[in-house]
């Protein structure tokens, strides 16, 4: 297996400091691993969507996914 990185999805909520936490700890994680794993290359840190980039992108995010933000909400 070759670990490229970590991804994440904040909580469901709109308390900022709850989804900014978890991208905290995430972020924490990565920053652990990529001092234990010999790498070459960089390790993505995927985290972040949306509602909440701004603070994935605050926390190190270095990939996000902001599908609704492009193509609109998905129909039920």
């Amino acid at each position: 297996i070759n670990l490229l990185g970590l991804m994440t999805i904040a909580p469901f909520t709109k308390i900022e400091a709850d989804i900014r936490q978890s991208f905290r700890l995430l972020s924490r994680i990565k920053e652990e691993l990529s001092s234990e794993i010999d790498r070459d290359q960089r390790f993505e840190l995927s985290m972040g969507m949306s509602q909440d980039y701004e603070i994935a992108i605050e926390e190190g995010s270095t990939m996000i996914r902001v599908g609704t933000s492009i193509f609109g909400p998905r129909g039920r």
